[in-house]
């Protein structure tokens, strides 16, 4: 059985020693037993590849909250495949919910932009009034709820 020192194996992930330590406080990986007061943590490839999967499921937009729920289903020997594909089902859901929000702070940009005059004295910018302002954005913009989800 191939083992990996934790930088090793962050090599072979493709992330940093930081973030194994990340992910085994958040409980996605386990933390190898250290031999003796001397010896290093081994990680197994397994757990690479643990990794590995982990960071292709952020990189697709799953939370590590969801990506925890998808290691617990492929763990599970009842679980089935339309579990999963329900999961990311959802997650085009979000991510089209998303664009649509993000289209629509981009027009409210466009438009500030738009009533700019891009030159001038600071005092009349209208981009920081409607910003002060917030009326004219607001009409535009996603509700404050749903935007606290993209930040």
């Amino acid at each position: 059985m191939q083992a990996f020192t934790i930088s090793k194996a962050a090599h072979e992930a493709g992330v940093g020693v930081e973030t194994i330590r990340f992910y085994e406080r958040r409980g996605l990986i386990d933390q190898p037993e250290k031999p003796g007061y001397t010896g290093y943590r081994h990680y197994s490839a397994e757990t690479v590849r643990r990794i590995r999967f982990i960071r292709k499921a952020q990189q697709i937009g799953f939370s590590l909250r969801e990506i925890q729920e998808l290691l617990w289903l492929r763990a599970d020997p009842v679980a089935d495949c339309s579990d999963v594909r329900q999961k990311a089902a959802s997650k085009i859901n979000e991510v089209d919910e998303k664009i649509m929000e993000l289209k629509k702070i981009r027009k409210a940009l466009e438009k500030v932009i738009a009533d700019c005059p891009g030159r001038g004295a600071l005092k009349g910018c209208t981009i920081l009034e409607a910003l002060q302002d917030g009326e004219r954005l607001e009409k535009q913009m996603p509700s404050t709820r749903t935007r606290r989800k993209i930040e």
